[in-house]
């Protein structure tokens, strides 16, 4: 054998046992993490999880309260963050090509992307929550919609790049406003990975602790008010996890299983539209 083409096999074996330990090392601690979570998660799950709130230490309860919390606050952070994303990814795909603004606003948005949670918490904590004098759902879905923004504008941005400028060309051809291109035929084309960017952003936000510890706080009892402090499933897993009580511990590995099924069911059906929108 060539000692040339002997010596590179043995750096690409080393290099390719070193790849797979770094492989299995990682992908072990996932399993671990996910094996625990699973195991104590399911052993805390059951109808009372569901239907009660959630309760004073030593009692029985659910987490039906943070559920709604979650879903609303989550709910009202999403349909907020969607059209302003979507029309910011629109303007620098389209029209701020080259312009300063586009600059701006690409540089802006790249800060809010690698941005600590705990820091958007903060600063909508201090330019609201401290005005109005109490937590509310309502400052939490601001924090949470500054950080869906972020991922909704770079992944429409990225999407609409990708079509052709002959297919924009021949829709002006034929006669049609800039707005009417955008609309019926840019967006439309792309519209799988547009869905995909927005449902990745709901990921994002589910399960963040930090910005809804100075924004929405908690509440023990069932609240539909936006207003007031709401309850919500990563903060009550935050204070039943850091509890010297084993029934609130038990419902924080449930609540941590709903968030991490939630985020993985978010992730799968993302993964879904974008394949079937690339198919077509």
């Amino acid at each position: 054998m060539n000692p040339l083409y002997a010596a590179r096999r043995r750096r690409n074996q080393i290099a390719m046992g070193l790849s797979l330990l770094a492989t299995v090392f990682g992908l072990g601690w996932l399993v671990l993490i996910l094996g625990a979570l699973i195991w104590h998660g399911f052993n805390g799950l059951s109808v009372a999880v569901f239907t009660e709130m959630t309760p004073p230490p030593g009692s029985a309860g659910g987490l039906a309260n943070a559920i709604f919390g979650s879903v609303a606050i989550v709910g009202v952070a999403t349909v907020v963050s969607t059209p302003i994303g979507i029309l910011a990814g629109i303007y620098l795909a389209e029209f701020g090509k080259t312009g300063w603004l586009a600059k701006v606003t690409r540089f802006i948005n790249d800060i809010l992307l690698s941005a600590p949670s705990i820091i958007i918490g903060l600063f909508v904590y201090t330019i609201y929550v401290m005005q109005v004098g109490h937590f509310s759902g309502w400052a939490g879905s601001a924090a949470l919609g500054l950080i869906a923004i972020p991922v909704v504008v770079r992944t429409t941005e990225n999407m609409l790049a990708l079509v052709p400028s002959s297919l924009r060309e021949a829709a002006v051809a034929l006669g049609a406003p800039m707005w009417k291109v955008i609309l019926m035929v840019t967006l439309r084309a792309v519209r799988g990975g547009v869905i995909t960017g927005v449902l990745l952003a709901v990921a994002r936000i589910s399960g963040e602790t930090a910005p809804l510890l100075f924004t929405a706080l908690n509440n023990q009892f069932w609240s539909a008010d936006m207003n007031g402090p709401m309850a919500n499933l990563p903060v009550v897993i935050f204070q039943f996890a850091m509890s010297p009580f084993e029934d609130w511990k038990t419902l924080a590995w449930a609540g941590a299983l709903l968030i991490t099924l939630a985020v993985l069911l978010l992730n799968i059906l993302a993964r879904t539209v974008f394949r079937q929108s690339a198919v077509r």
